[in-house]
């Protein structure tokens, strides 16, 4: 489910590796979230995290938690915190190779990390959660605000828009363009210069200036997950998401 690679300069890149769309369920979330936590454990003084060309993630692998019970939904959405906290809080920087589409649960991966290259062209990121169905917690919100600003997030968020490569840019959500074969070539050049800084003074600066953003993370069992799954079965998102699984099935080869 992950492909480990080490690169010169003591960094770690971590590829999503679940084929065809690098869909999110529990298990790669788990890989994920150790992997991260393992990295600077083992020396890593930076991170790379990167998909597949054209895919970095569809997000949650929503035709396998449609059939959960309560307390398997609440599961996965616990494993899902639990690795956005891993990431929020990393001690070492960590960069998103955005290499192609990154809706919902690939952009929330992509928001946390230091610094996002995204391939040029037309892709797309964005938190469609309201499109299917599903609230964006606050918690998420947040994150995105950082990034974009109060205003710019708000229209995002209530229309549930995905945008393409080159908006993503012009509006903050993304900090770098290129194209998909040079995405992670360019993100591992940024924290190449990145790591090249004082050490000290840079990784104490970092710690500052993300201090709202781990500070909202550092206890993840804290966040309103009984909010969010309360809303999972509300008959709308319900409704809404076997629609979608429909779509998704009729989509298939063959």
């Amino acid at each position: 489910m992950l492909d480990i690679f080490p690169h010169d300069g003591d960094i770690v890149e971590i590829r999503l590796a679940r084929p065809p769309v690098n869909a999110l369920n529990q298990d790669l979330l788990a890989a994920l979230r150790e992997a991260v936590a393992q990295a600077p454990a083992g020396g890593a003084r930076g991170i790379v995290l990167s998909g597949a060309p054209g895919m970095f993630s569809a997000g949650v692998d929503v035709p396998a938690l449609l059939g959960r019970d309560r307390d398997g939904v609440r599961a996965f959405w616990r494993a899902f915190f639990h690795t956005a906290s891993t990431l929020a809080c990393s001690p070492v920087p960590v960069v998103a190779a955005v290499t192609g589409h990154s809706p919902a649960g690939g952009a929330v991966l992509a928001l946390f990390c230091d610094y996002r290259v995204m391939a040029e062209g037309p892709y797309r990121i964005g938190l469609n959660e309201v499109q299917v169905g599903l609230i964006v917690p606050d918690c998420i919100q947040h994150a995105l605000r950082r990034l974009v600003g109060t205003y710019r997030a708000e229209r995002l968020l209530v229309a549930g828009a995905m945008i393409e490569s080159a908006e993503a840019l012009a509006c903050g959500f993304v900090d770098e363009l290129a194209a998909v074969e040079q995405v992670t070539v360019r993100a591992l050049h940024w924290l190449r210069e990145l790591l090249a800084l004082p050490p000290q003074a840079m990784l104490t600066t970092r710690r500052t200036a993300r201090a709202d953003l781990s500070a909202a993370w550092r206890d993840p069992d804290a966040l309103p997950l009984d909010d969010f799954v309360e809303a999972f079965f509300q008959p709308e998102a319900q409704a809404v998401l076997a629609q979608l699984v429909e779509r998704l099935k009729g989509k298939k080869p063959g």
